[in-house]
């Protein structure tokens, strides 16, 4: 804390000697920021299936960058790297984890089974407060710091009397609707909103959450016209769960075109909701009087969700892929292009030439000193940044950077057959040539190299590392210089890997599900455990859960009173969302309460879920996400008031 308290001190110095010179009005910043928005998923950037006029109207104001990169094919790493300006390698937030209860803040491997071939990295849980925020240079120098939308940094923890991590801790002054524990728009984007705590934030029966934020941000932005304001728009579209509104969905059913690689209805009314958000902003902007002082950034975390989604919709898209990210191959959670590059505007009014294109590198860590240079501004003396001043790009002066880096210490076997390219690696590309390479991912534990062309293989469908062996030296040289700068922690082969191991689940086809059994059919080593909507098989004690509707799950009677936690160990190849349920015991199962909770897609996990139960829990239900492929669970355990309950299959 004393490193921070001087960095801000210094910070403060500075911005005065800055404030004292500056001779015109600070610019506005609003930093629009999608989740899982793909690089193709809007009209300026070669949509020919989703409708977005208002996006496609602020690339008229700026500059698009057909070469924008994300610092991580997944969103909290992304997060972090913008507002520091650093390597998420460095930060060692390379997961996204940061809504998990445990504050886990060294950077580590972390143990695995047998049938894993790689130890992964296990990420740090809360961005650390050491770190001068993008928020904090702001504040300093007397904007006005406002965050709406998604966070997925860390939360503080009721009886913390530590350090904190949430928007009001890290520079904002203002956040809207304070959801740091949320990873996602937990139980829907229509309200009522389950994800949001905040009993004083009511949503009408089906408002969208994207409209209410957006309105929200909309009359900030009036309310702050007369003084210069940095605004997160940080949207929660188009993560999922996967649900939009009905006269959206119908509106795009009408005009699928099956050869279109984009036509799911579900999915287009998503980034159609973004887009009715992106409009709302601009209109304040101009109401107010304030455009020709605003600078304005669109962006997303990571690359689109090019896989099968879980449809929560009654309509039901689960045999579409949510997006199409083609030319690119690939997408979130993944080291290929469709896993980081993305949709990238900036409009500086003044500056830019509106409607251009700039085909430059641009890396996520740019923004910390981009912004702060296009507001007359500097950072701290001294202060570390992996972020490169983009500047003279935007005014057209030629690159500012030549290469870029993304660190990725997650995935595997199972998770890149879902999304390729999803296994533990490091990628640097330099021009037109970009290096993967995956961590001891070869047969004898070495790395495993690809290199590609993307000048003349966007697609990167021909490895040339054999073909290339200087080229491949000379880049594989700079990952090694990247991973010891920036102290990053490296996935190793698992040193009690067995490949006979990994045959069940990762070699042989799974079986196809059975007919759900009757109740007194269930699996006594379930331990009373009973599967609904799903097949849950018990093996070397892991429960293995297939699901066969969009609601599987396992109950079991509770025997226990709230309040409570449920605490469970589990993986999942693709992550998604699951709920901890419960009924008063003789209670109608449409008098049911629940908390929602999210699995990232990957390695295990352990999760302490919140019961805020009054009472006898009488049933309790552990919903899984809906998937093809198969949700783990090693262990669950019920602690209240008395004995805790662990289920040890």
């Amino acid at each position: 804390m004393c490193v921070r308290l001087l960095g801000l001190l210094l910070l403060t110095v500075c911005l005065l000697v800055s404030r004292a010179n500056a001779a015109e009005p600070r610019p506005n910043i609003i930093f629009i920021l999608c989740d899982d928005l793909g690089w193709r998923d809007v009209g300026c950037f070669g949509s020919t299936f989703h409708e977005t006029p208002n996006i496609d109207r602020l690339a008229k104001r700026g500059v698009r960058f057909t070469q924008a990169y994300a610092a991580s094919p997944l969103c909290s790493p992304t997060r972090s790297s913008i507002l520091t300006g650093l390597y998420p390698a460095r930060i060692g937030i390379t997961s996204p984890a940061c809504h998990l209860p445990q504050v886990q803040l060294e950077k580590k491997l972390q143990a695995a089974p047998p049938n894993v071939k790689v130890l992964s990295a296990n990420t740090l849980t809360r961005l650390k407060t050491d770190y001068v925020t993008l928020a904090e240079v702001f504040r300093e120098s007397g904007y006005a710091t406002a965050h709406f939308g998604k966070w997925h940094l860390g939360h503080n923890l009721p009886a913390s009397d530590g350090d904190r991590y949430e928007p009001r801790d890290q520079g904002f002054e203002f956040d809207f609707p304070h959801t740091p524990r949320a990873a996602g728009p937990g139980g829907g984007y229509l309200a009522p909103w389950q994800f949001i705590n905040d009993v004083a934030i009511h949503g009408k029966p089906g408002e969208h959450i994207e409209d209410r934020m957006s309105a929200e941000a909309a009359k900030y932005i009036r309310e702050h016209k007369d003084k210069p304001f940095y605004l997160n728009y940080w949207a929660f579209s188009v993560h999922g769960p996967w649900n939009a509104r009905r006269d959206y969905i119908e509106h795009f059913q009408a005009k699928v075109d099956q050869k279109n690689p984009q036509h799911n209805p579900l999915y287009a009314s998503m980034v159609r909701s973004l887009d009715d958000g992106v409009g709302r902003l601009l209109t304040a902007v101009d109401e107010a009087g304030i455009a020709d002082r605003t600078i304005i950034v669109f962006f997303s975390d990571n690359g689109g969700y090019s896989y099968l989604p879980r449809a929560t919709d009654p309509a039901g898209f689960a045999d579409i892929p949510a997006t199409s990210n083609l030319p690119l191959r690939s997408g979130k959670a993944s080291l290929y292009e469709g896993g980081s590059r993305e949709p990238c505007v900036v409009v500086w009014p003044g500056q830019v030439q509106a409607g251009t294109t700039n085909d430059s590198l641009l890396h996520s860590t740019d923004w910390f000193p981009t912004l702060l240079t296009m507001s007359g501004l500097k950072p701290p003396a001294n202060m570390k940044l992996d972020g490169v001043d983009q500047t003279k790009t935007l005014l057209g002066q030629g690159p500012s950077r030549d290469r870029i880096f993304c660190h990725f210490p997650h995935g595997g076997e199972a998770q890149a057959k879902a999304h390729p390219g999803s296994k533990p690696g490091t990628y640097v590309r330099q021009g037109d040539w970009k290096l993967i390479r995956f961590h001891a991912d070869n047969d004898d534990g070495s790395d495993r190299l690809e290199l590609y062309n993307l000048k003349d293989d966007l697609g990167e469908s021909q490895n040339l590392a054999a073909e290339k062996p200087k080229i491949v030296r000379e880049l594989n040289e700079l990952i090694t210089g990247f991973l010891r700068d920036t102290e990053a922690v490296v996935p190793i082969r698992n040193p009690n890997y067995k490949a006979e191991a990994a045959k069940p689940s990762d070699d042989k086809p799974k079986p196809k599900a059975k007919a759900a059994a009757p109740a007194e059919d269930d699996d006594p080593k379930l331990q009373g455990w009973k599967a609904r909507g799903c097949e849950a098989v018990v093996k070397a004690g892991i429960v293995t859960i297939s699901g066969k509707n969009n609601a599987p799950f396992l109950g079991v009677g509770a025997g226990a009173n709230g309040p409570a936690v449920v605490k469970l160990k589990a993986r999942c190849p693709n992550g998604g969302d699951g709920k901890i349920e419960w009924l008063t015991p003789g209670g109608d199962v449409k008098a049911a309460k629940s908390v929602p909770f999210q699995l990232q897609p990957g390695d295990w996990q352990e999760l302490a879920i919140e019961v805020p139960a009054a009472g006898a829990l009488g049933i309790l239900r552990v919903y899984v996400p809906a998937q093809k492929q198969a949700v783990e669970i090693d262990w669950i355990e019920l602690k209240s008031a008395g004995k805790p309950k662990r289920w040890e299959f």
